[in-house]
């Protein structure tokens, strides 16, 4: 399904849109039940003494069903509206897409999900009678969304503007309704002048007006806000928030760098396996990148931002560093030279050595959340069309990553312009991304690099629903 955004929206990270309906697992809470069929059980009227009790079969649905007769409900017209809502249609219940490493272990994922717990009944009816409720559904329907919470995230970067809205569904995951992604720039210029420029605040206002439309069609419980960098460090930045809140009406805050840190972790903490004990999570923004070192040897908590033991905010991002030094004509001597420079930001790090020998075990990866890592995800590939099921949680390997490097080093301009993963709107950046993961390695060899397609909205969500209790109100319920 398309992004339900407006059309003409460039597009998310890597040359992708959000997608609506998308269900993600966080690190918000602890694991979920295994999902369960959203079709309540068929009713059973009580009988009169006087009724016969002879049984006749009808088929409904392609199962059977046992009723007395005189006592068969009524079956709801085509078309016809159900009293606590529209029944759904089939094909349509909600399936979890929790975040896995290919598309195959995906399709997995929501097959294991779907199935019933070991050693309940294959038959509605007959587990409902088990329960002592005749007509009582066999298994607890999910939360609809017109029964849940509303929750919205807003992230304002130096490059992207992005929503997401989603309701809570099992423990630690919720299912985005809506989104919204435009590459909006505003830290353009930024480096050499020390502020917002004209051109950059009108594409971020005109990209907000969306996002605030797209709030205003739906009761948000609980929402934030946030601008980054561009905001951070631009000596008008407070000004044009208060513009921002003038013509869209959007309060947006600004957060500090630890904070940005903390909420990049949140968002990914199902990438990280039971297993490992060490992880460098960064993401490599348009105008800083945040690092955040995550000691896992010990008790482990479901919240995977208990665990950062270290954390920077380099002052450089993909916008940044592409302007300092070129980002449309890149040879491997430019290329060298901002890793250099980047490098040199990471020698400041007092605590980069806080993983200690963890670094050199088997158990340590990195996990990149970032419209680099994405896009070289994409480029692997070799997708004619992103499609983040396949990237978000895909592993890639040294060899992996390198050759990827060496083969976006090789292609011109026009040629990354060309490419699907990367276009128009990324081709001046990609590299010097790149060399940002570059410089990165250097510091913390591993042979594997885990990639994430998500980032500081979802750490918002999480944080969201998990201050608010909404998985702790919305566990599986049972209908009336």
């Amino acid at each position: 399904m398309d992004d339900p955004d407006t059309s003409g929206n460039a597009p998310h990270r890597g040359g992708h849109p959000d997608r609506a309906g998308d269900e993600r697992r966080t690190s918000g809470g602890d694991r979920g039940q295994p999902r369960q069929p959203g079709k309540a059980a068929t009713r059973e009227r009580a009988v009169a003494p006087s009724q016969t009790h002879r049984k006749r079969r009808k088929r409904k649905r392609g199962r059977k069903v046992f009723a007395r007769d005189g006592s068969i409900a009524p079956t709801p017209q085509a078309g016809a509206k159900h009293p606590q809502g529209p029944v759904p249609s089939a094909g349509t219940e909600d399936r979890t897409h929790a975040a896995v490493a290919t598309h195959s272990a995906l399709q997995s994922s929501s097959a294991a999900a779907d199935a019933p717990p070991a050693g309940a009944s294959s038959s509605n009816e007959s587990v409902g009678a088990a329960n002592g409720r005749i007509g009582a559904p066999a298994y607890p329907r999910a939360p609809r969304p017109g029964d849940q919470p509303v929750y919205a995230a807003l992230d304002l970067g130096t490059n992207n503007c992005r929503l997401l809205v989603a309701v809570p569904t099992r423990p630690g995951q919720f299912r985005v309704i809506d989104a919204f992604s435009r590459i909006v720039r505003l830290g353009e210029g930024l480096t050499a002048t020390g502020r917002l420029g004209d051109a950059a605040m009108a594409r971020a206002i005109d990209a907000l007006a969306v996002c605030a439309t797209k709030l205003g069609l739906r009761e948000i419980r609980m929402k934030r806000l946030i601008a980054t960098e561009a905001c951070r460090s631009a000596g008008n930045g407070e000004e044009f928030l208060s513009r921002v809140t003038e013509a869209t009406g959007l309060e947006l805050e600004i957060i500090d760098r630890e904070t940005e840190a903390r909420l990049a972790v949140s968002g990914c903490g199902s990438l990280v396996e039971p297993d490992t004990e060490a992880v460098v999570l960064f993401d490599i923004g348009g105008g800083s990148s945040e690092i955040a070192l995550i000691d896992l040897s010990g008790e482990r908590s479901p919240h995977l931002a208990r665990h950062i033991v270290s954390w920077t905010s380099l002052p450089v991002g993909v916008v940044s560093l592409a302007e300092r030094f070129g980002g449309r004509h890149v040879t491997r001597e430019v290329f060298d030279d901002m890793v250099a420079d980047v490098a040199r930001m990471l020698d400041a790090f007092e605590g980069r050595d806080r993983l200690g020998r963890l670094v050199a075990g088997g158990r340590f990866h990195l996990l990149g959340t970032s419209g680099t890592v994405t896009t070289l995800a994409g480029v692997y590939l070799g997708l004619e069309r992103y499609d983040r099921k396949r990237v978000d949680g895909l592993w890639l390997e040294r060899a992996d990553v390198d050759a990827m490097t060496e083969r976006l080093l090789g292609w011109d301009f026009a040629a990354r312009v060309a490419n699907p993963c990367i276009g128009a709107d990324r081709a001046d950046l990609v590299l010097a991304g790149c060399a940002i993961l570059e410089a990165i390695r250097q510091v913390w060899p591993s042979e594997r690099l885990r990639v994430a397609d998500r980032g500081l909205r979802e750490g918002i969500l999480t944080e969201l629903m998990a201050s608010d209790g909404a998985w702790r109100r919305n566990r599986w319920r049972s209908a009336p």
